[in-house]
């Protein structure tokens, strides 16, 4: 999946209004860019916006880019599908492939299902675990 350009989510919010209008339902434009940022996974067209506009990511880093990495120990795959903030302290949530247990003790469990945090441009978490580790690490390779 390639990150799309503002052009083109602005291209079409003004597609669906169209379209939704020529069927007898009218909305806003900014209801139409409402309804295309949760199509692209963002929670709001701000959202959606502040992704796309960002320039300091590494070209690769993108939305939708497959990862592989740790969290709190555990070994992880999956996909970004949030990406926000400049390089230096990139906020990013990732869904896994598979839920990963981040508790290290038998008496009990928590699975995540998805993963968020704060990485720099090496894809290294400031935030550590007591023994210096990372809490977060992210692998990503150029598509």
């Amino acid at each position: 999946m390639t990150q799309s350009s503002l052009e083109a989510v602005k291209a079409q919010a003004k597609t669906l209004r169209e379209a939704l209008q020529a069927e007898g339902t009218t909305v806003s434009h900014a209801q139409s860019l409402e309804l295309v940022a949760r199509q692209h996974g963002a929670r709001d067209w701000n959202t959606l916006h502040a992704r796309l506009t960002q320039r300091k990511a590494p070209l690769d880093l993108a939305l939708g880019a497959r990862v592989t990495g740790h969290h709190l120990g555990q070994a992880y795959r999956g996909e970004i599908v949030t990406l926000a903030g400049p390089a230096a302290h990139r906020h990013v949530e990732i869904a896994l492939d598979r839920p990963i247990d981040t508790v290290r003790f038998d008496s009990f469990s928590n699975w995540r299902h998805r993963i968020r945090g704060t990485i720099g441009e090496d894809g290294r978490s400031s935030r550590k675990t007591s023994d210096g580790t990372p809490h977060l690490t992210v692998d990503w390779a150029p598509s």
